[in-house]
């Protein structure tokens, strides 16, 4: 109990920056995910072409291999990023893209009759999505979303290769300075808590929606 209680605060700043890339990297991904879904789905074809070879190559390469060409690759053009910035950059950028499939699967589920309706109805595109199509959306794409950013919580640590100061550094160093393995224990139940608390909220957030079926 004494070799848990001795790491809890080194853990806990770790834990912080860890949650700090979570909320950050939720807060831009999931809008910019929308945004690309629905220039994908649009008739905009030209755009749409760019922004499927965007998720392409977003979902294509690994995400650490993302980070390392932004942190190493840029300076050499002048752009030289904070790691914590460049981790944000890199992890919205990837998550958009997985977003943006998410969401173009939910739009793309809605039945063509109740675009071709509220046309009828005279509503614009934007309208179209607003009130009807995008509402209808959420509820579908519950589980998948609860799924990928559950995948995003245990993605945070690979921001150790940028020697950011996350719960996994934290528990690395202190094993490494104590030879004890208790900290990645301590470590996995700081993970394990914060999917929990996620399943619980997506599961209530599906109970919710399901009474409107």
């Amino acid at each position: 109990m004494d070799n848990i209680l001795s790491t809890l605060p080194a853990l806990w700043q770790g834990f912080q920056v860890t949650l700090q890339l979570f909320a950050i990297t939720l807060l831009l991904s999931v809008p910019l995910g929308l945004g690309l879904a629905l220039v994908r789905v649009s008739r905009w074809r030209f755009c749409g072409a760019l922004v499927n070879g965007y998720i392409w190559l977003m979902r294509g390469t690994p995400l650490m291999l993302q980070i390392f060409f932004i942190y190493f690759a840029l300076p050499n053009i002048g752009v030289a990023l904070p790691g914590f910035v460049t981790a944000v950059i890199a992890f919205a950028l990837n998550y958009a893209a997985y977003f943006a499939e998410i969401f173009r699967a939910g739009i793309q589920s809605i039945d063509k009759g109740q675009h071709e309706g509220a046309r009828v109805l005279g509503f614009t595109y934007a309208q179209t999505m607003r009130r009807i199509v995008l509402p209808q959306v959420f509820k579908r794409i519950l589980p998948p979303i609860s799924n990928e950013t559950i995948t995003l919580v245990k993605d945070t640590s690979l921001i150790y290769v940028l020697a950011l100061n996350d719960l996994m550094r934290a528990a690395r160093m202190l094993v490494s300075r104590d030879f004890d393995t208790t900290p990645f224990v301590v470590a996995a139940a700081f993970y394990l808590l914060m999917t929990l608390l996620l399943t619980w909220a997506f599961q209530r957030l599906e109970k919710h929606y399901a009474i409107y079926d």
